[in-house]
């Protein structure tokens, strides 16, 4: 998804430069607020919906074009004082910033960490130096990042063999967000820590209730209680090590403790809801595109049962409801020393914002920013270079990039050969020219 870019030659002297008061607020008003208002953690319905009402993703896309029209494509300090904050409106500048985690671009921010800790304060995303490298290691074994199919995966499409046909059995004709993010959560609770763990709602409760608190970062004063009874009934699961789960891989790694499996799986627990996101909307693309829905179910006739674990059209489409609509808008790096890139010089400790919306929908450079292209998935290199970050992207990607996509496009298969799949409101999804934002908890999907 990201080619390899060096930063252009610097200035020894040279500082970013300086956006107006006015398009410092601008960008606030439009960019920062209504992703914040929407949960990073967790997101809150109400402002998913208004945010489509009144199209404030689009907004944002349209005042980035505008501060690259004012400013140009170099990197845009924002006029906020005691922190620097940078916004990075290059191509060129997200490659080298994505593929210079975890130095000298950190993924460890300040504002992860603070969020974060609320729930996993030893995950290895808000981890530095040795112990990044044991926990992202282990997360990439436990994982298996590099494979395009889990160890597991015939246990796991069991599992959703049963858990999604439990949900169109008591479908009743109408698949809607509540029903099928419980089943997802069973589902993901069975991947993680087994069949035994399938029914334990609570948990998933206790996890919600302390990434409610994480949305409000340092602002919240935790729950501290909270997050010692989840961690103990985590931790429960954890050492009956369920095989054909990734508890039961976890329990396998010698020496798994030094990379605190706990935090690591309360992430993969809280993570895989981005997933069920990108599912219920890359249904809805499908049931508006009939032409692509056909090559899908074509794909998924021809691997049958047994071969839904590795459908390359299905994630592409997966994929490409993650470029239409990123689960993660913001991507946080942080300086961790004074660093030369795109002719300045970016002292220690300075923000960066990486707007994948902007990237992914910027209409004057793409032609098909606000259209469904799988295909772009289905190249060497999507995008062509161009910078497409659905699960960021460079040495700090996401350790999961293969199993979500894998995990979601067979649940999308195994609806798709139950029967057919209809949006309740078609007209909601224009062919020509797709939202900026879709409200997957108000998507309702008839049955056949």
């Amino acid at each position: 998804m990201l080619q390899h870019a060096t930063s252009r030659p610097p200035q020894a002297d040279a500082a970013p430069t300086m956006a107006s008061l006015a398009d410092t607020l601008a960008v606030l008003a439009d960019v920062v607020i209504p992703t914040l208002g929407k949960g990073v953690i967790i997101r809150r319905p109400r402002v998913v919906g208004a945010a489509e009402a009144l199209g404030l993703d689009d907004r944002a896309v349209r005042r980035m074009q505008r501060l690259r029209a004012t400013y140009g494509t170099g990197l845009l300090r924002l006029a906020i004082p005691i922190r620097r904050h940078v916004l990075v409106l290059s191509p060129h500048d997200v490659v080298a910033i994505l593929n210079g985690a975890p130095e000298p671009f950190s993924p460890a921010t300040a504002e992860k960490r603070s969020a974060l800790a609320h729930m996993e304060p030893d995950v290895s995303l808000i981890s530095e130096g040795a112990e990044r490298g044991v926990r992202r290691r282990f997360n990439e074994q436990v994982l298996e990042t590099g494979c395009p199919v889990h160890r597991l995966a015939g246990a796991f499409l069991r599992a959703i063999d049963e858990e999604t046909g439990a949900l169109l059995a008591q479908a009743g004709g109408t698949l809607t967000w509540g029903a099928f993010t419980a089943m997802w959560q069973r589902l993901v609770r069975r991947i993680v820590l087994g069949e035994g763990a399938a029914d334990d709602g609570e948990l998933t409760d206790m996890l919600a209730r302390l990434r409610g608190a994480a949305n409000w970062a340092f602002l919240h004063p935790g729950r501290s209680r909270l997050r010692r009874r989840f961690h103990a009934r985590l931790d429960g699961h954890l050492a009956r090590a369920a095989p054909d789960s990734l508890a039961g891989m976890i329990a396998a790694i010698p020496a798994a403790a030094a990379a605190a499996p706990a935090d690591q799986t309360t992430q993969y627990l809280f993570a895989f809801d981005a997933g069920a996101i990108a599912t219920m909307r890359a249904l809805a693309l499908l049931a508006a595109h009939p032409a692509e829905m056909r090559r899908v179910q074509d794909e998924i006739a021809a691997a049958g049962p047994d071969g839904r674990a590795d459908l390359p059209r299905g994630r592409a489409v997966v994929l490409e409801s993650l470029r239409l609509w990123p689960t993660t808008p913001a991507i946080l790096r942080e300086t961790t020393r004074d660093v030369a890139l795109a002719g300045t010089v970016l002292p220690k400790n300075t923000s960066l914002l990486i707007f994948a919306p902007y990237f992914h929908r910027d209409d004057e450079t793409l032609s098909w920013a606000h259209r469904f292209t799988p295909d772009l998935w289905l190249a060497d290199a999507p995008g062509d270079g161009w910078p497409l970050m659905p699960f960021s992207g460079g040495p700090a990607v996401c350790p999961a990039v293969r199993l979500v996509p894998m995990v979601a496009s067979a649940v999308i298969a195994t609806i798709l050969t139950r029967g057919a799949v209809a949006l309740a409101d078609p007209a909601r999804l224009d062919p020509l020219r797709l939202p900026g934002t879709l409200d997957y908890n108000t998507l309702r999907f008839r049955l056949g």
